[in-house]
């Protein structure tokens, strides 16, 4: 009977594998998951408060006016509404299923100043202009809303919201009067209510003065007359009071809702309004979810047929990560949003990367065993190779993942909104995607390579066979760095082009970063486009933008736009669609898209200088200054590939653009990486196996050999997902999956183009001092990562 290894898995690494996919079936089986609104449809309304005369809108009045607000919100009766303040001045409301924003906006974003006023006389409408002519401090003069064409003489304010105690929407069934609020006051207002309205009840009767005018925000909504029962002088008693004005039922609860929440403490005003119908968020769900699963199954496919066994337990644990990254998001309580859907779902597909990177190590180091001068008879033990693999393949994991997390951070830290949802998924997707490959793999990996069937077929376990693609390489031997100016003239070409398209066709920024309004229309027959434009320019807005999405949708982005001009627009396009929905309206302030697309500009310096940092203090400032170059490209090369096609940059747009920044550096690393360990002394070749140092133009071709395998192989698990979602996946996500599927080709591409050579040019210029060799390498110097 052959020996078994003497190496057992330790246990711990398995009970923690257990106990994470028991905690993660737990929160995945008990908690729901919480859906944005672009996903389940609804409004979101941003409101940023601004200073009144008397108030400054700093964050202890913002979140005083967030209270009202959600008072306000509560009337309405929206099932579970969500309002958060976001920064000192913003305000976040949610409606989910309020598919008209406009009353919403109406009723919350009001500042519902609530005043009750004596009648001093009448006027000519107009007469406001001459409002102090009656003598009065205070006094004022606005329409009457019982007679058209005349005016309300207004005595100074005799109570104000502040004094009503609660307000009720009230049917008056008794007089048939209709709908009416009630109002109760508190404290010193009831006294003020009978003397106002005792002063009223003096007046003759038909005297304009016999009547008290309620002010809502500068607008008489009701002035009712004292009936006859009101003694003079002593007024209503009892602290209560009726405001008519020939409300419906809506209209009174409205107006109920908003003298309960009580004034806010300073005005506010709407800086981006987002709408999605629900339909749209369903198919959105349903076709993100096709292109995950085919996605994934053409990925689990294609690491079996290369890795064999390993390939099936990668396959598993891509199955438990998926499970894990869920639970955790759950748990967490992130809002899944559109493009944090798109994030999860890319996060899968990178999730591979680790187990590759893996494999392939241990597949070199069997290779290595392989040719020991000492072979054991029997089985092969699997184990050593594949414990080396883990721990060769550490540094690049950790550093290819920490510069993906550093770009996810920046999306959480600088953006808003799903942006922001994007990069909490990815964050989570990422440290999720090392416990799969790092633990869960590992634990599978380990107990099935021990196995006695296993280790007599180590080509059926997908660890002797170095594969076609390496054997390829190694038989050629391709001196890349040889022509590295070259290399460098071909990237110099790619980014004139995509510099000269940004300079030609120009970038169109997105409503986020401009400011103004898109709002997607669905019709019930299709639309030629050109007809489309006809008829939004007949309609007044010869310079909209004006496009096709999906199936027979169309959207239509302009500056600022009422509501009465999309509804223009709407009526425009039925004459050409049929009956006219509105599936999605966004509408963003100026104010906020020059924010926005300063953020958006700060967000990609910072990630530039955060991998230059970081790579610089991993590797060399040479080499940390060619992987930043390269990343630069990449992103210069998705906006210009973007101006060609003439598709406009949006938040969504950015969101792909910093993954880019991530997964573009992520490639390079893994190469760097591998350059390093070449180098390293101890190494064959290097100072401490007693020759000279492999020269870096020669260990960059032999880095790129072997990680060549690696990049393809991941590249391909990426790009089924991503083209997964770019077929099906819809408008919404065609335009993201087609920034990452060309940033991660022009990704794969940098490195080899751009970094690596740069990288040779500027060692040769500084060369790092030769580090001595140290006794532990020297011992073996096969074994230089550490055991994870």
């Amino acid at each position: 009977m052959s020996p078994r290894p003497s190496r057992r898995a330790p246990l711990w690494r398995a009970l923690v594998a257990l106990a994470v996919v028991a905690a993660s079936l737990f929160f995945a089986l008990t908690t729901p998951a919480r859906l944005g609104l672009d996903l389940r449809g609804g409004t979101q309304i941003v409101l940023e408060t601004r200073d009144s005369p008397t108030s400054r809108a700093d964050a202890a009045a913002t979140d005083r006016a967030l209270e009202v607000l959600r008072q306000r919100v509560d009337a309405l009766g929206v099932a579970e509404p969500s309002l958060a303040r976001s920064g000192e001045r913003r305000i976040v409301v949610e409606l989910p299923g309020v598919q008209d924003p406009r009353k919403a906006v109406d009723v919350i974003g009001r500042t519902a100043q609530l005043t009750f006023h004596p009648v001093l006389g009448t006027a000519p409408d107009g007469y406001g202009s001459r409002a102090a002519a009656d003598g009065a401090a205070g006094a004022r003069t606005l329409p009457d809303p019982d007679a058209p064409g005349h005016a309300l003489r207004l005595g100074p304010a005799a109570l104000t919201g502040e004094d009503v105690k609660d307000a009720r929407a009230v049917l008056d069934t008794q007089t048939g009067g209709g709908w009416t609020v009630a109002l109760s006051f508190r404290g010193g207002g009831e006294k003020s209510w009978a003397r106002v309205t005792g002063e009223a009840a003096c007046a003759a009767p038909g005297d304009a003065s016999r009547r008290v005018a309620i002010v809502l925000d500068d607008r008489v909504v009701s002035a009712p007359a004292m009936q006859r029962g009101v003694p003079c002088r002593t007024g209503i008693q009892g602290g209560s009071a009726q405001v008519t004005g020939g409300f419906d039922a809506a209209e009174a609860r409205d107006l109920a809702a908003l003298v309960k929440g009580g004034a806010l403490p300073v005005p506010v005003e709407v800086v981006e309004q987002r709408t999605v119908g629900p339909t749209l968020g369903a198919e959105a769900i349903r076709a993100s979810a096709g292109a995950a699963v085919i996605g994934l199954v053409c990925t689990a496919l294609f690491v079996v047929a290369v890795y064999r066994l390993l390939g099936v337990l990668a396959t598993v644990a891509l199955a438990l990560y998926g499970l894990i990254s869920y639970a955790a998001l759950v748990a967490l309580g992130a809002t899944l949003t559109l493009p944090g859907l798109a994030g999860f779902v890319l996060a899968v597909g990178m999730a591979v990367d680790a187990n590759v990177l893996v494999f392939e190590r241990t597949r070199e180091e069997y290779g290595r065993s392989r040719l020991a001068p000492a072979r054991r008879t029997g089985p092969q033990d699997l184990g050593g190779p594949l414990r080396k693999g883990f721990g060769k393949a550490w540094s690049a994991v950790v550093d290819s993942n920490v510069t993906t997390l550093l770009a996810a951070g920046l999306l959480f830290f600088f953006a808003t909104g799903p942006v922001k949802g994007f990069g909490v998924t990815l964050s989570v997707g990422v440290a999720a995607s090392m416990v799969s490959a790092l633990v869960i793999t590992r634990v599978l990996a380990d107990w099935a390579l021990r196995r006695d069937c296993v280790r007599r077929r180590p080509r059926l376990a997908g660890v002797a066979s170095a594969g076609r693609m390496r054997a390829f390489l190694a038989r050629r031997g391709p001196r890349l760095m040889h022509h590295r100016r070259i290399w460098l003239g071909v990237s110099a070409v790619l980014l004139a082009l995509a510099v000269a398209g940004i300079g030609v066709r120009g970038l169109q920024l997105g409503v986020e970063f401009t400011g103004g309004r898109l709002v997607e229309y669905g019709t019930s027959r299709p639309v030629d486009v050109e007809k489309a434009r006809a008829a939004v320019g007949d309609a007044g807005f010869p310079r909209a933008v004006v496009q096709k999405s999906g199936d027979g949708d169309v959207v239509v982005r302009t500056g600022a736009m009422d509501d009465g001009e999309q509804r223009r627009i709407k009526s425009a396009l039925e004459a050409h669609g049929g009956a006219v929905t509105v599936e999605r309206d966004e509408r963003i302030g100026p104010s906020l898209g020059s924010e926005l697309r300063d953020k958006a500009l700060i967000a990609l310096g910072v990630a530039v200088a955060a991998q230059l940092v970081y790579l610089s203090v991993r590797f060399r400032w040479t080499f940390a200054t060619a992987a930043v170059a390269a990343m630069v490209q990449d992103v210069l090369l998705v906006v210009g590939l973007f101006a060609w096609l003439g598709r406009p940059a949006d938040s969504v747009f950015l969101a792909a653009l910093l993954t880019v920044v991530g997964y573009s550096v992520n490639d390079t690393v893994v190469v760097f990486d591998r350059i390093r360990e070449t180098r390293r002394p101890g190494r064959a070749g290097g100072p401490g196996a007693g020759g000279a140092r492999m020269p870096l133009a020669s260990a960059v071709d032999s880095a790129i050999l072997h990680t060549v395998p690696r990049t393809v192989n991941t590249g391909m698990g990426v790009l089924f997902v991503l083209a997964a979602l770019a077929v099906l996946g819809g408008d919404s996500l065609a335009d993201f999956s087609v920034a990452l599927l060309a940033g991660v080709l022009f990704g794969i591409g940098s490195t080899v183009l751009t970094a690596a050579p740069i990288a040779v040019i500027l060692e040769g210029r500084r060369p790092a001092p030769a580090a001595p060799a140290s006794p532990a390498l020297r011992k073996d110097p096969r074994d230089t990562g550490a055991v994870v």
